[in-house]
């Protein structure tokens, strides 16, 4: 494919001005011919990894426009927040609802890392119509665990079962919890399910072209999950079977210096995490923003998940 054949279109063009522009003639050679090689075979450039020279064009195009990626700079503050003892820290979440777009990224990714079963859903998107025909709207409202500092659900849990860590994330200890889910109808934001044991495949035909499928996709189901740093493959009447499960921040990945699950699916940048102990970290600033607000303060809970609207 040439330019002279007339295929390319003007979008193509301006992208290799652009590059000119940015990188020079003799920089933008190579990115431009990673371009076109992508552009003429995708599936043999595709099978080779990545394009050569993408790598390059996107460092370049942070450093020209001196801004740093919002996933790399919560993950280098998480990194500086796990030097501190656990107590210092104060992790919290923000979640930008004018980037929300309802992709339900968050939840699904939330899914997978928590290998969660039908009906347990730790970050559902909510979604809410405004206004007035033809003055309507939509806005979509990610609702995880609001992590109280002022708890509901820990004081009625008979059995100690639930309760703040030395950081300030409610957890659930799934070897003391009895499943009498007190603390489901204590939580006043629904933030808490139960897991009755089910499988996304349980009730399907097991048909003989079928039954290897469905065996292996039982495997997976039925495979540990490593919440709170603990290998617990959902086995009949074993914990997490039966048990009240909630949000935890992704405990297990923050504590290795990675970011929770929600944060870096999402599509929009539209979910922020860091430590708030931290008066220049990305959170802190967040927080400072006129247009913050927290849901169902009116309750004295304190919840560590912010909105920005």
């Amino acid at each position: 494919m040439s330019e002279q054949d007339g295929s390319r279109l003007p979008s193509d063009v301006t992208r290799r001005n652009f590059l000119k522009g940015l990188m020079g003639a003799a920089g933008a050679a190579t990115a431009i011919a990673a371009y076109d090689s992508f552009a003429d075979d995708p599936h043999a450039v595709l099978a080779q990894g990545s394009a050569p020279g993408t790598s390059e064009v996107t460092a370049l195009t942070s450093a020209a426009d001196g801004q740093v990626d919002l996933l790399e700079r919560m993950r280098e503050e998480l990194v500086q927040a796990l030097q501190k003892p656990p107590a210092e820290r104060r992790w919290v979440m923000i979640i930008d609802l004018r980037k929300c777009v309802g992709c339900h990224a968050c939840t699904i990714g939330c899914v997978a890392e928590n290998k969660l079963p039908p009906g347990v859903v730790y970050r559902p998107v909510l979604e809410e119509e405004w206004g007035t025909y033809p003055n309507v709207g939509r806005r979509f409202i990610p609702r995880p665990c609001m992590q109280c500092d002022n708890p509901p659900c820990t004081p009625v849990c008979p059995v100690n079962a639930t309760f703040k860590n030395e950081e300030g994330v409610v957890e659930v200890n799934y070897d003391q919890c009895i499943g009498c889910r007190a603390c489901l109808t204590a939580c006043p934001y629904g933030a808490r399910t139960s897991d009755f044991g089910l499988t996304y495949t349980e009730g399907l035909p097991v048909a003989d072209d079928f039954i290897a499928g469905r065996l292996n996709a039982e495997g997976y189901e039925r495979a540990s999950n490593f919440e709170y740093g603990q290998a617990r493959p959902r086995q009949e009447r074993q914990s997490p079977i039966g048990n009240a499960r909630k949000c935890h921040f992704c405990l297990h990945r923050v504590h290795v210096g990675e970011l929770p699950a929600c944060v870096t699916t999402c599509i929009g940048r539209a979910t922020l995490f860091g430590d708030a102990n931290n008066p220049t970290s990305l959170v802190s600033e967040m927080i400072a923003q006129p247009n913050v607000m927290r849901l169902k303060e009116e309750l004295g809970t304190e919840p560590r998940v912010y909105y920005l609207v």
